[in-house]
């Protein structure tokens, strides 16, 4: 009776264990069942090409201070951080050939498009699906699209123009004085600290 007694009492001693800790299979089950985010990076189309600020690849812009220097990068140069030559030779070539030609006349309509891809053996699938809509969402041009009827067909034609666009240069300047004020702020505020006797300067 008494070893009867005894079994039944290990039973529900393993029973309420098995109750009050979840067993090792259902933490792994619920371990698995957790979304995960796949880390893949970001995406080409969101990302830009950012060399090391001392590379070759670009010329130098501060000097020893940080201070910068008063020397300009001339178009092909811009258009590397966009379409990088070493990476994206052909596309880098496309662009640079493209937005000289839209420098000298501030905007383009579709038959100087055409002309243009024609002239220079530019393949169209190259141009339109790679080229034109990158420059677009950077902000180094902006397209207008026309709707006209054509009286015979009564068929709708979309021409568009494309001009040139500040908005590129806009969307880094305020990166760049954003990151400025943040840096200048920093540095105020410590000097600031340091006078007051806050704190020894490291």
């Amino acid at each position: 009776m008494a070893d009867d007694e005894q079994e039944r009492a290990d039973e529900e001693e393993k029973v309420s264990t098995n109750q009050l800790s979840p067993s090792k299979s259902s933490s792994t089950s619920t371990e698995r069942e957790r979304p995960s985010i796949a880390s893949r990076g970001i995406p080409s189309e969101e990302s830009m090409y950012l060399p090391p600020h001392d590379s070759p690849v670009i010329r130098s812009f501060q000097d020893g201070g940080e201070n910068p220097t008063r020397n300009m990068w001339d178009l092909e140069e811009v258009v590397t951080f966009v379409f990088p030559r070493k990476y994206q030779t052909a596309y880098h070539s496309t662009a640079t050939k493209f937005l000289r030609l839209l420098v000298a006349k501030t905007k383009l309509e579709g038959a100087e498009l055409a002309d243009f891809i024609s002239k220079n053996d530019i393949s169209k699938a190259t141009f339109y699906n790679r080229v034109l809509p990158r420059l677009r969402r950077v902000g180094m041009i902006k397209i207008e699209r026309h709707t006209i009827v054509a009286k015979e067909s009564l068929r709708k034609y979309r021409p568009m123009t494309i001009h040139l666009s500040k908005t590129f240069g806009n969307y880094l300047m305020k990166i760049g004085d954003s990151w400025l004020g943040i840096v200048d702020e920093a540095r105020s505020k410590f000097d600031q600290q340091k006078r007051l006797g806050h704190f020894e300067e490291k």
